[in-house]
């Protein structure tokens, strides 16, 4: 059987990609399929504005978004609470990679978005972060100089190769060069996989 890499990119504060994060891992699951994760900060900002400048049409396009993403948690029995401010997706994100590169990412991956959705972690405060890391099997310490240091042009190398990809959003998934924006598309990836995919 053919293996697969599938590169998962994926971001913390994004409720579509928590909701999905369950159906991926199962990809995971399967003899043809390894899971290669990456960090992608959605520009939240740049098209839904921000908080003191948003439109009208904006504001009912967030209430309804998370009020959906709700109702699906609830169908999977997810706790989703919707996030109070803008968080800053660095330190999570620099996290994601630190997390893989030193061998505790499930842990990490599993714990951040659980917190996350239930406002017991603050994504963007470092010292929540470097907790998060310690309680996840990590270096607090060696986080926080990661953080501070090598991982801001780390995080940015990712997201610039994503963008060069065609990444605009989360969860995507990229399988053989081919792009799958969202959790509706995985029964997509299934079928490439199952005929056999590259």
């Amino acid at each position: 059987m053919a293996q697969h890499t599938l590169r998962v990119y994926t971001d913390y504060r994004s409720p579509y990609a928590y909701l999905a994060n369950a159906d991926i891992l199962a990809l995971g699951e399967r003899d043809d399929v390894s899971l290669d994760w990456y960090p992608y900060i959605l520009p939240i900002e740049q098209y839904l504005g921000t908080e003191d400048s948003r439109t009208g049409h904006q504001w009912r396009r967030i209430k309804y978004a998370y009020k959906d993403a709700r109702r699906l948690a609830e169908d999977d029995g997810l706790v989703l609470f919707g996030a109070k401010r803008i968080f800053d997706g660095y330190l999570s994100s620099a996290g994601l990679l630190f997390a893989k590169a030193n061998g505790f990412f499930p842990a990490y991956h599993a714990l951040v978005f659980s917190q996350f959705f239930k406002r017991e972690l603050e994504l963007d405060d470092l010292d929540a972060m470097a907790a998060a890391v310690k309680e996840a099997g990590g270096s607090d310490a060696a986080f926080r100089d990661y953080a501070e240091g090598e991982g801001r042009d780390a995080v940015k190398a990712v997201i610039s190769e994503a963008e060069d990809m065609g990444v605009f959003g989360v969860p995507m998934l990229v399988l053989d060069d081919e792009l799958f924006w969202g959790r509706e598309k995985i029964p997509m990836v299934i079928k490439r996989l199952e005929a056999g995919a590259g």
